[in-house]
């Protein structure tokens, strides 16, 4: 499966993203993504990336040059004029049916193919059902940028920095439930 476009709206009314992609295949798939899940997509996306640049670079040069990708990555969006090959082309197959469905849980994980490293994310769906989609280079960095503007534009906060290495979304809701509130001091 080769995606092909993504498309996201941020729903006031549900406070939630609807998240749909289609591949070249012509199939569509759709999913609601909450502020938990997207956030934690976006934290744990950016923490793999540095992670990632610190096994070649200094702690500090790879967060630089993250935040370089990022910055420009938004720079070329911005710089794009929207043309007929940019709307979103709804596709005529959707394998997991035409209604959206609840990402409940999200895993993700570098993985090297080859030279390139790929994300592994692992939406958790109702009834134990998951998908898994690999993103690199630009594709990554597309669904990354839709999904921080959508944050921003619902108004989310900021993305929260990750202190260890997480792998779910409720794996860090049950350390935070069960870790006492400790004020933080500076």
């Amino acid at each position: 499966m080769t995606i092909k476009q993504f498309n996201a709206i941020y729903l006031v009314p549900d406070d939630r993203l609807l998240f749909r992609f289609n591949t070249v295949e012509d199939k569509e798939f759709r999913f609601w993504f909450t502020r938990r899940v997207t956030l934690f997509i976006l934290a744990a996306t950016h923490h793999l990336i540095v992670k990632s640049l610190e096994q070649t670079h200094s702690p500090e040069a790879a967060k630089a040059i993250a935040e370089f990708g990022n910055e420009a990555m938004q720079v070329n969006q911005g710089e794009q004029c929207v043309t007929q090959v940019d709307v979103y082309m709804p596709a005529n197959s959707y394998p997991l049916g035409a209604d959206p469905l609840l990402v409940i849980d999200v895993k993700c994980s570098l993985e090297q193919k080859e030279s390139e490293e790929i994300l592994s994310l692992d939406l958790s769906l109702p009834g134990g059902a998951n998908i898994n989609l690999k993103l690199a280079g630009p594709t990554l960095q597309a669904m990354c940028l839709l999904l921080n503007q959508l944050r921003e534009h619902a108004h989310w906060g900021d993305v929260p920095q990750v202190q260890e290495v997480a792998t779910t979304a409720s794996e860090e809701l049950e350390k935070a439930e069960n870790t006492p509130q400790n004020p933080l001091m500076h």
